[in-house]
């Protein structure tokens, strides 16, 4: 028997040490796998159904492989349940003399340059941002890891917290007055040291991968990478192999010159001019775009009277502005960050302005108070795989959605991953007794006007059978406030009392904590909550999926990537946009079943699902549940739950 297999058998260390612990071959199985994979330095790709234990199929295998490992999470919050209860539990059942350490991106940590000089400046406006501040001084000096994560006082989304963390352009690295108390550089010490570093994709990409020279020899010393959620790395592999410059940056440096000239250049009265003209020309280009938010390929942004002029504006400033801060650079090291700043600004700006590669798209995205101008690769397959080049060690991807229909082609396609060892585990739970795929009939077409006001009608009898205990998921931030505002009236209409939750209400935990409480609750939302959501019972017992969630065609990525599939002859849409969709469908419907008691109905209203040809491909990828067409089903299905 393989210590593998003694480990997690019947009478193996797991079960002595996890109370209620139950034997499932799946997880073996993918355990014995990946401890190949690592051993043979080769790249391996799992998809394991909800339930199957994948977290400790991956982590028995890495904690005993005798090497340096690096494991990259989907979430923070993932990131910090691997490293706070679900790494140290398996550590200790195998008695393994493994060092952990877990790190995350700068933005995640107090930075004590930047907290003493925000509270020194009194830059703090409102009574609520100076308390937080005064709190965030206060755990600055009692906590070892810096991690805002751990200053529970303050909400994460606290403005505060911009003021108080560095980012990569106004660190001063070495040159920092507070360097030896940097938290982020101990974090970095502490995973240099490790023999298993917790990071997030993001992390991986921007600073392991591409970025920061700081990080440059984690990723050579480490002999295997483990990816989880590995379904998220071609979004986010995109958005780090492109380069982006946004308006937010220039009022950020025009701020910091500024606070670093009144302690070190007080003389130079043309720096706070130019400072303020800076200002207003990155302010000027965000409203050259007009009030909505939104994207906008480089041609539409073109089209924009006031755009191309009010870039040429900004182009200007930042040149002046960059020339003014040379000729004080060498009074103070911030000043001098400032001015280099500024010159990697006017470089990006001209990029953008001057598009030069035909391998990538141009576009911007406008939000509130700014905008950001991209520049995206078409494709990002060549260059990861240049990136998992050179010294050899082992690749792993792992997820619960990586294949459509059992295969795995879009998946390695997109990541230029060839043809490598794949495999497929199900779920253990028994679909057919604890679940119903239901999609209801007399559905309107996708694009009708009263398309929501469907939804709602077709999944009320359903919401009232199940008692509550629903999440509805939209495929777009309008279908979410319109259901919202649809199921308010009917819970009026009829008298119900049922808390009734929808995202942006609160952050998305204490929306959870909230919904999970209650009981019998109904959650809106979007595109946040089809993943990462875990509510098991009776809490949550019908999900209802308004629309197959394809991308929108005019986001200006996606139709730059289908026009350049169509120039090679390739089919987009079955190559590329349905792919996708099955794999967002595949995440919603993963918040139902969690575990071997739960019961639940799935329901899909969009009728493209059994009228189209490709309908059946969605459904196909699906756990195997009971389908029905019949509300009587579904009706009779939670009466004798």
């Amino acid at each position: 028997m393989s210590t593998l297999q003694e480990i997690f058998s019947p009478d193996g260390a797991f079960a002595r040490a996890i109370d209620g612990y139950r034997i499932r071959p799946q997880q073996v199985e993918m355990a014995e796998r990946i401890a190949e994979a690592i051993k043979n330095n080769a790249v391996f790709i799992a998809e394991a159904g909800t339930g199957t234990g994948k977290t400790f199929a991956y982590l028995v295998p890495a904690l005993k492989s005798n090497g340096k490992v690096i494991v990259s999470t989907g979430t923070k919050t993932l990131q910090d349940q691997l490293f706070n209860k679900d790494l140290p539990t398996v550590r200790d059942i195998l008695k393994a003399p493994v060092k952990i350490a877990l790190l995350k991106g700068r933005a995640n940590y107090v930075c004590p340059y930047h907290l003493q000089r925000s509270l020194a400046d009194g830059r703090f406006l409102t009574r609520e941002d100076a308390a937080d501040a005064r709190r965030i001084s206060v755990f600055a000096k009692t906590t070892q890891s810096g991690d805002k994560a751990e200053c529970v006082e303050v909400n994460e989304n606290s403005p505060v917290w911009q003021h108080v963390t560095s980012t990569r352009d106004n660190c001063l690295g070495q040159e920092c007055p507070d360097y030896k108390e940097c938290f982020v550089m101990q974090a970095r010490k502490e995973a240099m040291a490790a023999d298993l570093v917790v990071v997030n994709h993001h992390l991986f990409f921007a600073d392991v991968m591409l970025r920061d020279e700081g990080m440059a020899e984690l990723l050579p010393a480490c002999n295997t990478v483990i990816f989880d959620e590995a379904h998220q790395l071609p979004e986010v592999a995109t958005l780090f192999f492109g380069d982006s410059v946004s308006t937010a940056q220039f009022l950020d440096l025009a701020r910091d010159a500024r606070t670093e000239a009144l302690t070190h250049a007080r003389d130079c009265l043309d720096l706070p001019v130019a400072s303020k003209a800076l200002e207003k020309a990155a302010k000027d280009l965000r409203l050259a775009v007009g009030i909505d938010a939104g994207r906008f390929s480089a041609g539409q942004l073109l089209e924009k009277p006031e755009f191309a002029p009010a870039l040429q504006g900004l182009l200007e400033e930042i040149a002046r502005f960059a020339a003014i801060l040379e000729t004080q650079a060498e009074r103070a090291e911030g000043l001098e960050k400032c001015w280099q700043r500024a010159g990697e600004l006017v470089q990006r700006l001209s990029q953008w302005q001057q598009p030069a590669d035909a391998g990538y798209v141009y576009w911007g995205e406008a939000f509130t108070h700014s905008l950001q101008l991209n520049a995206t690769p078409l494709d990002v397959a060549n260059i990861f795989r240049k990136q998992m080049g050179g010294h050899p060690r082992a690749w792993i991807f792992t997820s619960a959605t990586l294949a459509v229909q059992g295969k795995f082609h879009h998946y390695c396609a997109e990541l230029g991953l060839g043809d490598p060892d794949s495999a497929c585990w199900h779920s253990p739970f028994d679909y057919g007794e604890q679940a119903v795929l239901y999609a209801p009939l007399g559905m309107p077409d996708p694009n009708a006007w009263n398309y929501t006001e469907s939804v709602v009608d077709a999944a009320w009898p359903a919401v009232k059978a199940a008692g509550g205990g629903a999440f509805f998921l939209c495929t777009s931030l309008r279908a979410m406030r319109r259901t919202h505002e649809l199921l308010k009236a009917k819970l009026e209409d009829e008298g119900i009392d049922m808390p009734l939750l929808v995202q942006g209400e609160g952050s998305k935990n204490d929306l959870l904590q909230r919904f999970r409480h209650h009981g019998a609750a109904i959650l809106v939302g979007s595109q946040s909550f089809w993943e990462g959501v875990d509510v098991r019972g009776e809490a949550l017992s019908l999900v209802v999926i308004d629309k197959i969630p394809f991308a929108p065609p005019d986001d200006p990525v996606l139709s730059a990537r289908i026009e350049e599939m169509k120039k090679q002859g390739r089919n987009a849409f079955m190559e590329y946009q349905l792919p996708r969709a099955v794999i967002n469908v595949k995440q919603g419907a993963g918040r139902l079943i969690r575990d071997e008691a739960d019961k639940g109905v799935l329901m899909i209203c969009d009728p493209r699902l059994i009228s189209k040809p490709y309908g059946r491909r969605v459904w196909q990828s699906l756990p195997p549940m009971k389908r029905t067409r019949e509300l009587q089903v579904v009706l009779d299905f939670f009466a004798n739950r």
